[in-house]
């Protein structure tokens, strides 16, 4: 890690470790699809994985706004949520149900560790007065909040009442 000196040095960091995050998801996304029973779970994170593509190329047009280069930092933080979703589904004693449910608080967690993240990069951008930074990373927070509601509603509505029926033997 470089040094920190100042808001930039640490603005930078957390770019960095963004981006780390986001290619990290871009790999466990597919996977989290492959194992969701519930089509319209399935349908939003494979849509997600798509979206986490062009917010990766977007934290790089972030980089090149700043005249730097677009090096990710290993996210320890994300490391540790996809490790524990990788737990979830390699599961053998789950109904698909239940373990579609588990998948929604998984990538929850994910949304709320980026929602943070980005807004606390976004308030960092604006302070800076790096104004296209801040408009790029404004995109990818809003994504992520939609993405979160989307998450809720399917859970609610769908995904959590039908993993409220326990099966019958």
């Amino acid at each position: 890690m470089a040094a920190l000196k100042s808001l930039e040095d640490a603005f930078i960091h957390e770019l960095q470790d963004l981006l780390s995050a986001e290619q990290q998801l871009v790999k466990a996304l597919p996977k989290m699809a492959k194992k969701a029973s519930t089509p319209e779970l399935r349908e939003a994170f494979e849509e997600h994985a798509a979206m986490t593509e062009t917010q990766v190329e977007r934290l790089k047009q972030v980089f090149e706004s700043l005249g730097r280069s677009g090096r990710a930092e290993k996210c320890e933080g994300m490391s540790g949520i996809i490790k524990e979703g990788e737990s979830l589904m390699s599961s053998k004693n789950a109904e698909p149900e239940v373990l579609d449910a588990e998948l929604i608080a998984a990538a929850q967690k994910v949304e709320h560790y980026e929602i943070a993240s980005y807004g606390t990069v976004c308030q960092w951008a604006e302070q800076l007065g790096f104004d296209e930074a801040h408009e790029l990373l404004g995109q990818t927070l809003a994504e992520e909040k939609e993405t979160d509601a989307k998450l809720t509603k399917l859970a609610k509505k769908q995904v959590n009442v039908q993993a409220g029926y326990e099966k019958e033997e």
